[in-house]
């Protein structure tokens, strides 16, 4: 069904703050949402083909504002977020800000209270998939903050597209998990690309070393629902690997690449865990145990 003239005037205008690529994908799948859709950004330009498509230009953080119902900010960091909306209207009446650049969950508990001071309507967000996906059933957006603000926009980020789930009134929470998965991502490319090293310094050729890589990535879902359910009731029993078997492993990693001039600091940042972990009496223990050791660590 194409949507009349009289149809998009039933819909919620959108304001779209950042036009870098995930905020040009955002822009798109609101305006294929038939959603009036306003841009803009700080540098003119690189709003691509969105104003062909129906998109309104705006001259000014103001302007661009007062134009839209729901607010869509996705910046660099909350830095510039919060300078941007130094220059926004004071009036935010029936207007609702969503954030979602990406930042720590600190920040996004401090925004949230900047924005309240201001009698600004806000969540805070995190985009869990990459460009593409956004505006298909692929997308993931986490959204947190107050439900009722939650509820008013929920029709709106449909158009989104895929899921859009709201954790809670803690603010925080959807950068919460977003720095964590990242955590995940970030130490697992480190890890890839390490032992891509340490296997070509070896004389083992990619490719056949990616057969049997791909396979160690294979374990890890398994694991990880493993662990959260260990980590859940403080039981961590070693029958499929210990603490101890780690610290062994790990040393042999070490001495490998060691020898080949690898750089070794993610590795021996990890080895003290463990051995701290054994220190501690838990070498008999599985390696979930390792994230209290972790949480340990960090307060002292």
């Amino acid at each position: 069904m194409i949507a009349t003239s009289d149809d998009n005037s039933r819909l919620t205008s959108v304001t779209v703050l950042g036009l870098g690529p995930m905020g040009r994908a955002l822009a798109s799948a609101f305006l294929n949402a038939r959603h009036p859709v306003t841009v803009w950004n700080r540098t003119p330009g690189k709003a691509g083909d969105l104003p062909d498509r129906g998109a309104v230009v705006a001259g000014s953080v103001q302007d661009a504002v007062q134009a839209g119902q729901v607010i869509i900010v996705c910046l660099i960091d909350y830095a510039a977020v919060r300078a941007t909306l130094e220059h926004s209207p004071a009036d935010w009446e029936n207007r609702r800000l969503i954030n979602l650049t990406s930042g720590e969950p600190a920040q996004a508990r401090q925004m949230s209270r900047w924005a309240s001071s201001r009698g600004i309507d806000y969540l805070d967000g995190a985009i869990l998939t990459p460009t593409p996906t956004i505006g298909t059933p692929a997308a993931a957006v986490l959204l947190s903050g107050s439900r009722d603000v939650y509820e008013a926009v929920q029709e709106t980020m449909a158009a989104v597209g895929g899921t859009t789930m709201h954790l809670g009134d803690d603010p925080g929470q959807a950068s919460a998990y977003e720095v964590a998965l990242l955590d995940i991502f970030a130490t697992s490319v480190n890890g890839i690309v390490h032992a891509f090293a340490l296997a070509s310094a070896e004389g083992i050729e990619p490719e056949r070393f990616a057969a049997f890589a791909a396979g160690i990535g294979g374990l890890l879902p398994e694991m990880i629902t493993r662990f959260a359910q260990q980590i859940q009731t403080g039981h961590y029993p070693g029958d499929r690997s210990t603490i101890a078997s780690a610290a062994s492993g790990i040393a042999h990693i070490i001495s490998t690449a060691t020898s080949h001039g690898i750089d070794v600091g993610m590795l021996t940042a990890a080895k003290s865990i463990i051995d701290q972990a054994v220190a501690d009496g838990y070498g008999p223990e599985g390696l979930a145990r390792l994230t209290t050791v972790l949480r340990k660590a960090g307060r002292v």
